[in-house]
């Protein structure tokens, strides 16, 4: 079955969304690493968040450089987070997620 790029890019965001609210994936590196997408998605993905009007901010760890730090939702907006998790399988299976 092939999805439309609107539907994978949708579905795309919301996972990513899910990985950093939960704690899974806080970082550019941990969200390749969780997913495989590449790095450019992963940033063009975090950065396409709002978007979907999801408040994702990146807090710079203390005493760190070099962009050292974290992502975190601090507001879903119209998503309704529980709808992701019921539907994570699926999310995951759609994207070729592992």
């Amino acid at each position: 079955m092939t999805i439309s790029k609107t539907k994978s890019s949708f579905y795309r965001r919301l996972y990513v969304a899910w990985l950093i609210d939960t704690g899974t994936a806080t970082s550019v590196p941990a969200l390749t690493a969780a997913t495989g997408m590449p790095r450019r998605t992963a940033q063009d993905t975090l950065a396409a968040l709002a978007e979907i009007d999801i408040d994702c901010r990146f807090s710079q760890d203390d005493g760190e450089r070099h962009n050292a730090g974290h992502y975190r939702i601090h507001d879903w907006g119209a998503i309704d987070r529980q709808w992701i998790e019921r539907n994570l399988a699926q999310l995951k299976s759609t994207l070729g997620y592992p």
